[in-house]
C-alpha cells in the first residue's frame, strides 16, 4: 500500500487527492491520517473483496447448524449462551446495534470518527470478520461522500471493542441515527445515505457483530496522536534551543562523545538536533574563553537541569515514541472481531479484542508529553525570573512594573502543565467489569485515548509559549546588534515574528499565543528549522 512520507513538503491537498487501497496490506499511519485528517478517498482491493466472499460462505455455511455458533446463531456477551432461532436473527443484528449505539456526552472530532471508520473498514476487508463485501464497500462509500457518523465522548471499556462508537457508525449504515454531512450539517443518517446514492445495509446474521466488535478508536486515536507528538517533540529541541541560546546556556554538554556514553536511540536524535540548531551561534560563543591548550571552552560551569538535560528527557519521549509506532503498525496489521472466520474456516471465540496493548502505550504516551511540557514550562520560568534570566528584564517585559511582559503566559503554560500530569494517571490500570461479569477484567483504553488527544494540544501550547518567551529574550539579548541567534534559532525567531510581535509595551496576549500554537501543530516551526539547518529527525 502506498504511504506518503510525514513532511511539510507534501502539502494537504496533495494528501487529500491521494486514494488509499484497503485490503491488499497493512494500513499506515499516513493513510490513517490521510484519510481520517485530509479526506483521502478510499479504495476496496479486489482481493478483499475476495477474501469477505470467501468468509461469508463460511458464515451461511453454519446459519442452519444446529450447534450453536457464537454471534451466528446466539446472543452476545453474557447472552451468548441464549440459541436464536432462523427467524429471529435478523432482528438479532438490528437490536444489537440499535441497544448498543448507546454512547453519550460531547461529539467525538470528525477525524477520530473517520479513522474509526477506516479502520473497521480495513478488519472487514481481511475477510475474517464473515461479512459481505457490500459491508466494506458501503463503510468506504459513507467516507468518501463524507458521512461522518455523530459518535459520543463516552460508551467504550476499550475491551470488547470501541462498542458504543462503532455502533454509532453501524447504526448509521443502516440508515438510522444522526450524521454529519460534507458540509457538517447533521441529518438523519437515511436522509444522508439517499442523497449520496448509498443503500442501507441490510441485517445479516454476523455483520452486526462484526462492525462493533474491535479496538478501532483505540487504534485510531493513537494513529492521530503518534503523527501530533512526532512533530511535537522535534519542535521541544527547538524550543529548547532556543531557550539555551537566550539564558547563555552551555552546547557542551549535547556533545556526541558525551551523549554516546548512554546509548538510548532518542537521547542521541534530539542532542543531534540540538547541537544543528545551536551550531555557530555568536550568542553561545560569547561566554566562552580559550582552555590552557588554546581551545574554546564554556564560561559556564553547569546549566539547570531543564536546559542541560533536555536531550535525556526529549530522548526518552522518543523512545517510547517509536515503541508506540511499533504497537500502532501491529495493530494496523490486525484483523480484530469476535468470532473470527479463521484462513481454514473456523468460525472461532477469541480474546484479540482486549485493547490492553494499545491501552498501555496511550499511557505512556500521555506521561511522556506530560514531561515534555513541564521541562518546557520550566525554562519558560526561568526567563521571567530576573535572578536566573542572566541580565534580562523581570518578566522580559518593556517597562517593569508599568508592563507585566509575560508574566501571566507563563501562569497559562503553568496551568496546562499541571492538567496534563493530571492527564498522565494511567487509565489502563483500571478495570470496572461489565456485562454480567463476563467482560471482568477491560482496559479503559478508550479514555487514555481521549486523555492523550488532550494532552498532544496541551504540550503543543506550552511548546508554543515557550518558543514565544526564548525569542522575546534572544530579540532582547541581540537589540544591541552585536549579537544575533544561530541560524536555526533565528529561523524560527523570524517565523515567530510573522504571528506575534517582538519585545515592546504590553499588549493582548492571547491571538500571540494562539498563532504561534498554530505554527506549532502545523509542523511549520520544525519546517523552518529544517530550512535553516538540514533535516531535523
Amino acid at each position: 500500500m502506498a504511504a506518503t512520507t510525514h513532511s511539510p513538503a507534501v502539502s494537504d491537498q496533495a494528501r487529500a487527492a491521494r486514494v488509499v487501497v484497503v485490503g491488499d496490506g497493512p494500513l499506515t499511519i499516513d493513510d490513517v491520517v490521510d484519510v481520517a485528517r485530509h479526506g483521502a478517498r478510499v479504495r476496496l482491493a479486489d482481493a478483499a473483496v475476495e477474501a469477505m466472499a470467501a468468509s461469508r460462505a463460511v458464515v451461511e455455511g453454519l446459519a442452519d447448524d444446529d450447534r450453536p455458533h457464537y454471534g451466528v446463531s446466539t446472543g452476545f456477551g453474557a447472552l451468548a449462551r441464549r440459541h436464536i432461532p432462523v427467524e429471529r436473527r435478523a432482528q438479532l443484528q438490528l437490536s444489537l446495534v440499535r441497544s448498543h449505539a448507546a454512547g453519550s456526552g460531547p461529539e467525538v472530532e470528525r477525524e477520530v470518527v473517520r479513522a474509526l471508520q477506516l479502520l473497521r473498514l480495513a478488519t472487514l476487508a481481511t475477510g475474517r470478520t464473515g461479512a459481505r463485501p457490500v459491508v466494506a464497500q458501503t463503510y468506504a462509500a459513507m467516507l468518501d461522500a463524507g458521512i461522518t457518523p455523530v459518535v459520543r465522548e463516552f460508551g467504550s471499556l476499550g475491551c470488547s471493542g470501541d462498542l458504543a462508537p462503532l455502533a454509532h457508525v453501524a447504526l448509521a449504515a443502516l440508515g438510522e441515527g444522526e450524521v454529519r454531512d460534507a458540509t457538517g450539517a447533521v441529518v438523519p443518517a437515511a436522509d444522508a445515505l439517499a442523497a449520496a446514492g448509498i443503500a442501507p445495509l441490510a441485517r445479516r446474521e454476523q455483520e452486526g457483530l462484526a462492525r462493533i466488535y474491535g479496538p478501532d478508536g483505540l487504534r485510531g486515536l493513537l494513529a492521530l496522536a503518534l503523527r501530533g507528538l512526532r512533530s511535537q517533540l522535534t519542535t521541544s529541541d527547538v524550543s529548547a534551543a532556543a531557550s539555551v541560546e537566550a539564558l547563555l546556556g552551555s552546547d557542551a554538554p549535547f556533545a556526541a562523545d558525551l551523549v554516546a556514553m548512554r546509548p538510548h536511540p532518542g537521547q542521541a536524535a534530539s542532542a543531534a538536533n540540538l547541537r544543528a540548531l545551536l551550531d555557530g551561534s555568536p550568542v553561545v560563543a560569547s561566554h566562552r574563553t580559550l582552555d590552557a591548550d588554546g581551545r574554546p571552552e564554556c564560561t559556564r560551569v553547569q546549566d539547570a537541569y531543564s536546559l542541560r538535560c533536555a536531550p535525556q528527557v526529549h530522548g526518552a519521549a522518543r523512545d517510547t515514541l517509536d515503541h508506540a509506532t511499533a504497537v500502532a503498525r501491529r495493530e494496523l496489521a490486525a484483523a480484530i472481531d469476535n468470532p473470527v472466520v479463521t484462513v481454514d474456516g473456523r468460525v472461532e471465540s477469541n480474546g484479540n479484542f482486549h485493547g490492553a496493548p494499545v491501552a498501555y502505550v496511550l499511557d505512556f504516551l500521555a506521561i511522556a508529553a506530560a514531561d515534555v511540557a513541564s521541562m518546557s514550562e520550566r525554562r519558560t520560568d526561568r526567563f521571567l525570573d530576573k535572578a536566573r534570566n542572566e541580565g534580562l528584564p523581570p518578566f522580559l517585559a518593556d517597562d517593569p512594573g508599568v508592563d507585566s511582559g509575560l508574566m501571566i503566559a507563563q501562569y497559562t503554560a503553568a496551568g496546562i502543565v499541571s492538567e496534563l500530569k493530571r492527564l498522565a494517571v494511567p487509565s489502563s490500570v483500571d478495570s470496572i467489569p461489565s456485562s454480567a461479569m463476563l467482560e471482568d477484567h477491560v482496559s479503559m483504553g478508550w479514555a487514555g485515548a481521549r486523555k492523550l488527544r488532550r494532552a498532544v494540544d496541551g504540550l503543543g501550547r506550552v511548546l508554543a509559549i515557550e518558543l514565544l518567551t526564548a525569542t522575546r529574550a534572544l530579540d532582547l539579548r541581540c537589540d544591541a546588534g552585536s549579537l544575533h541567534p544561530a541560524r536555526g534559532t533565528g529561523a524560527v525567531r523570524d517565523l515567530v515574528r510573522t504571528a506575534a510581535a517582538g519585545p515592546g509595551p504590553d499588549r493582548y496576549l492571547a491571538p500571540e499565543i494562539e498563532a504561534v500554537t498554530h505554527l506549532v501543530a502545523t509542523g511549520a516551526v520544525t519546517a523552518a528549522a529544517s530550512a535553516a539547518v538540514g533535516h531535523l529527525t
